[in-house]
């Protein structure tokens, strides 16, 4: 079974950057895409961006494109979420995805990935 935990959400002003990272246990993490959400309150979840399992190939929201950078270590299995620019409209609590299988197309919707993590809050004040 795959656990995954993510850390680095917290308050921060509008302008300001965040680090997310999601760290993975119980599983082959190299062999896993993975993939960063969102879901602010009254919302649905939504992708934000994906990274194929060998770093090779990434995917980004047209909401964050150019501010944020997903990036992964195998070594560590570990992937990030280097967030620049933070806006108000980026409040929202932000999950890690792993998606179990194998696949040579990179998964960018909810219902694609198998294991999740259990959110880390992200508030950017205005």
């Amino acid at each position: 079974q795959v656990q995954l935990v993510e850390s680095g959400g917290g308050l921060v002003q509008a302008g300001g950057s965040l680090r997310l990272s999601c760290a993975a246990s119980g599983g082959t993490f190299g062999n896993y895409a993975m993939g960063w959400f969102r879901q602010a309150p009254g919302k649905e979840r939504e992708v934000v961006a994906a990274i194929s399992w060998t770093g090779g190939t990434t995917y980004y929201a047209d909401s964050v494109k150019g501010r944020f950078t997903i990036s992964r270590d195998n070594a560590k299995s570990t992937v990030y979420l280097q967030m620049y620019s933070l806006k108000p409209e980026d409040t929202a609590v932000y999950y890690c995805a792993a998606k179990g299988t194998f696949s040579y197309l990179l998964p960018r919707t909810r219902d694609e990935y198998d294991y999740w993590g259990q959110g880390t809050q992200v508030t950017v004040s205005s």
